[in-house]
């Protein structure tokens, strides 16, 4: 049932987008504005996951190298994380709801200035208990590399080489309860119409949880992904929006968006958290004319 469903859901989602590849590779992006996001929210998500004595699994469907050197070549020719990360960990009225973040980054770097930058899987594979799980997909053959190394040593932690759409499709609805983050980097012009049809079908099993990236470029293929998710089978859900710019530039990133999915009191705990990231972000990063927007998935 599920294999017909992601089926039509696949062909119907990719109608609706046009090929608008954004080549988001974490390396050159790492510790920026989304990541304070993302990374932000995930880390709340692994904590209301934990409060349930019951273990937990966390996919992450395109988990990348895992821990990146902001003093590395692709990092400095961005320069994003000192707009992001940097400004973030120097700020002493940064909102609470970083705390977590700021901890662990501050962890990797315990001598002061910021170099080292955990992603997902450094901060999943941290933050879970002996009986939870974490599981990083990573196609590219240098990041699936780095990643076995980042994961080396962790019992609880495995890297796989493989196409993490399937992998999500292979078990979704099965086993402990899930954490599944997915966070394309958006290199494929079908990238929108996957994640939508993908997460849609998966979604629906209750204590399953989902977190969902995407940038925001312009209102017409955001609003498209939004409505895909839902006709692809999405229930209840969460929109958090920091927009730096407004969205009149189909050409360029000009924010970034979470949807997150799941029952309704992990959506009402995160949603304070949420406000005062988004916030943040847009009003210390952002531009004139940007916003913050939490809304319901609907």
């Amino acid at each position: 049932m599920l294999d017909r469903r992601l089926s039509a859901a696949n062909g119907r989602a990719g109608a609706r987008f046009r090929r608008r590849a954004l080549n988001y590779r974490h390396h050159f992006h790492a510790g920026n504005f989304a990541d304070l996001l993302k990374h932000g929210l995930f880390l709340h998500l692994v904590r209301w996951m934990a409060a349930e004595a019951s273990p937990f699994s966390v996919l992450d469907t395109h988990a990348g190298a895992g821990l990146y050197d902001l003093q590395g070549e692709a990092a400095q020719r961005s320069g994003e994380a000192e707009a992001g990360i940097v400004r973030l960990m120097a700020d002493p009225a940064a909102p609470d709801a970083f705390a977590p973040l700021k901890a662990a980054v501050a962890a990797r770097n315990p001598k002061g200035p910021v170099r080292l930058y955990p992603g997902s899987p450094a901060l999943a594979a941290e933050a879970l208990r002996p009986q939870d799980r974490y599981t990083g997909c990573e196609l590219r053959a240098d990041d699936f590399a780095a990643l076995q190394a980042t994961l080396k040593g962790l019992r609880n932690a495995e890297a796989l080489r493989r196409d993490g759409y399937e992998v999500l499709a292979e078990v979704a609805r099965k086993g402990p309860r899930r954490l599944v983050l997915v966070d394309p980097p958006f290199e494929r012009g079908d990238d929108y119409a996957r994640t939508a049809a993908t997460v849609g079908a998966a979604d629906g099993r209750p204590g399953d949880v989902f977190a969902v990236w995407t940038p925001l470029k312009d209102l017409e293929t955001f609003d498209a992904f939004l409505g895909a998710l839902l006709e692809a089978g999405a229930e209840t859900g969460l929109v958090v929006e920091a927009r730096l710019k407004p969205l009149d530039n189909p050409l360029r990133m000009n924010g970034c968006a979470l949807v997150l999915l799941g029952d309704g009191r992990m959506l009402e705990a995160m949603r304070g958290p949420a406000q005062a990231m988004a916030e943040w972000i847009v009003s210390r990063l952002g531009e004139t004319g940007g916003k913050a927007r939490i809304e319901p998935l609907e």
